[in-house]
């Protein structure tokens, strides 16, 4: 014979609401990254980046070397192609190269990206977000030409949009945001940090500069720790979808 447990009337009632699960993804989220809740040490996040150079090292400049000498080869085949005279034709040189470039940066910004959350990465990420070409050029355009215009009307605007405008190439790889998408997600969410993100910038650019000083072999360690400064400081904003 079976007995049940009589019901106490005055106890807690059970709640059958599971628990809320861990975020798929670390760091911040779009919402959240948006919103400006976050935060970050330049110091941890500069010490961060150096330990990621291990590991990306070699899938950073196998990809980067490619890139240099395609564009290279590619500017002297447009060179004879259209010849190298006239304003007209060295601008439309330039942008049929930088809009070569913009796919390929995509997969090494991603590097650093993935690098950030310690997932597996390889010198044929450079070719994986060809998907996404078209999205990437117009952002990259429009970003460009906004920032430019900033330049022109007053220095202070241009130097904002290009610090805010920082982290729109993975916002189209990861997120699969549209161009003004991702440029208004990039600038909202720096802006509520836009100085401290531009002092991170400001000194690991002092650390590209110290590092050209023998002979530019610092670059073989500090190019790599830029990529995945930038990897870290979007994985701290948005966080990393699928890590």
């Amino acid at each position: 014979m079976t007995t049940t447990t009589p019901i106490n009337p005055y106890s807690t009632p059970n709640s059958n609401l599971e628990m809320p699960q861990p975020r798929s993804h670390k760091g911040g989220s779009l919402e959240s990254g948006i919103a400006g809740e976050y935060d970050f040490t330049i110091r941890a996040m500069l010490s961060e980046a150096w330990a990621k150079t291990n590991g990306l090292k070699g899938p950073f400049w196998g990809a980067a070397l490619l890139l240099m000498v395609s564009v290279l080869l590619i500017a002297i085949a447009l060179s004879f192609a259209l010849g190298t005279g006239g304003t007209a034709t060295r601008l439309i040189v330039q942008l049929a190269i930088t809009a070569f470039m913009y796919p390929f940066m995509a997969g090494i910004f991603m590097m650093g990206v993935k690098r950030s959350v310690n997932q597996p990465i390889s010198f044929n990420m450079m070719f994986s977000y060809f998907s996404v070409t078209g999205t990437v050029i117009l952002a990259g355009f429009f970003s460009t030409i906004l920032t430019w215009v900033g330049f022109l009307l007053l220095i202070i605007p241009g130097l904002y949009l290009a610090i805010a405008y920082g982290l729109i190439i993975p916002l189209i790889a990861d997120k699969k945001l549209s161009a003004w998408q991702a440029m208004e997600a990039s600038r909202k969410a720096i802006t509520k940090r836009w100085f401290k993100i531009f002092g991170l910038y400001l000194v690991m650019g002092i650390i590209l500069i110290i590092s050209v000083i023998p002979l530019g072999l610092g670059l073989i360690w500090t190019y790599p720790m830029m990529v995945a400064l930038m990897g870290i400081l979007y994985r701290e904003i948005f966080g990393v979808t699928g890590a």
